[in-house]
């Protein structure tokens, strides 16, 4: 069943990603200065429980048209010049099975992060990988610990597979609670799911702290370390828990291209274990079967690229320093970012927030915890994020 409803998801969003180019026409835009229809109305509403996978794929027509898409934590810098490059050169074969390319592309993350070969396992962006996982680790009523408000994808469709989900709030920082989430597990947990940087606070773990909870808990229960925005943090290398894996721990590291390398819509991610663990959660996925051969030879092309990477993130922390002063001259404080989104607190009902943004043609997302209201905005270019200031002094 859980297959079934992934399948239709998948759909959705293919249905949607083929009507982008529409989406984007001058006449749609114009909808925009209307009043929130019903659908974008339900949009909203929905926005406060869905993950961005099951967000864009419900969205409303109109939601392509928007002055700054600043919803789903997309880099909207990418992909680079080499990856394109490399997609338009891969398509005289793309009628061949692209089985060659595989190896190619696991070959230079191995190199690069130290790891095995047989410790890496693709698939079509991370969101299969979190899937296989849900799936294995809620078999028989099992509980699966996480943060409160952390990414909600594994654990959503691990209760949807009958899991039980034990949340725990994160510290008064708005970072995960490693101590209390050590203490939430019992005989009945089987995996401890940790987003670092944690989405949606974009907070991130004291490294030492966080490398010995993994060598620690690791030895009762498996631990899946999800590490989609460690691309922005300044050394990622030196934050990563790829050496948790080398040295045999029970760890999964979950990467993806999704991000700072600009492949959403490109769709390629991989997770990094022991070779057993990566056997066992093959079972659930289709793994690098499931990825195209254009978007493998884009990866390839663009894996490492320093020029590029390093270009894009300069681009997200300007835009990030002017969302900041855009919030501190309208009063609001915030909760200091190291990746490409920012949340803050509202001053009003984060639903109404939500709505009002996006007549204004701006998409964010809400949340509520702590018993208040709060945005969540992704860093986009910067006439985004000018978009962005002028709606938002509108309702500040």
């Amino acid at each position: 069943m859980a297959n079934q409803i992934n399948r239709r998801n998948w759909i959705k969003s293919s249905a949607l990603m083929a009507g982008g180019v529409t989406f984007f026409s001058n006449a749609v835009s114009g909808l925009l200065a209307k009043p929130v229809s019903n659908s974008a109305s339900k949009f909203v509403q929905k926005s406060f429980t869905l993950s961005e996978e099951e967000l864009m794929a419900s969205a409303p027509p109109m939601m392509g048209a928007m002055k700054a898409r600043l919803l789903a934590n997309e880099n909207p810098f990418g992909p680079s010049a080499k990856a394109k490059k490399a997609i338009e050169a891969a398509m005289d074969t793309s009628y061949q099975y692209p089985f060659m390319y595989y190896g190619q592309l696991i070959d230079k993350i191995a190199a690069f992060e130290g790891v095995n070969k047989d410790q890496i396992m693709l698939d079509a962006g991370s969101s299969p990988l979190l899937l296989a996982a849900a799936l294995h680790f809620s078999k028989n009523g099992a509980s699966i610990v996480t943060a409160d408000p952390s990414y909600d994808d594994l654990p959503k469709k691990a209760k949807e597979a009958g899991a039980k989900i034990i949340h725990v709030p994160l510290t008064t920082d708005y970072k995960l609670d490693l101590d209390a989430m050590e203490k939430s597990i019992d005989s009945s947990t089987t995996l401890v799911y940790i987003c670092n940087p944690n989405n949606p606070t974009a907070t991130v773990l004291d490294t030492a702290k966080l490398k010995a909870f993994c060598e620690r808990v690791s030895k009762k229960i498996p631990i899946f370390i999800d590490e989609a925005y460690i691309d922005y943090l300044p050394n990622p290398q030196a934050v990563t828990m790829m050496d948790a894996v080398k040295k045999g721990q029970n760890v999964i590291v979950a990467r993806t291209f999704s991000k700072l390398y600009g492949f959403a819509g490109l769709r390629i991610g991989y997770i990094v274990a022991q070779p057993e663990m990566l056997k066992t959660l093959s079972k659930y996925t289709q793994g690098s079967m499931s990825v195209s051969a254009t978007t493998l030879q884009a990866a390839i092309a663009s894996y490492q690229d320093r020029e590029f990477l390093d270009d894009a993130l300069a681009k997200t922390k300007a835009s990030k320093q002017f969302l900041y002063d855009t919030l501190k001259k309208e009063g609001y404080d915030y909760i200091p970012s190291s990746t490409n989104f920012v949340m803050f607190q509202l001053k009003m009902d984060g639903q109404k927030f939500v709505g009002e943004m996006m007549k204004r043609s701006v998409g964010v997302r809400f949340w509520k915890f702590n018993d208040k209201d709060w945005c969540r905005v992704s860093i986009g270019r910067m006439d985004e994020m000018q978009a962005f200031a002028d709606a938002f002094k509108q309702l500040s």
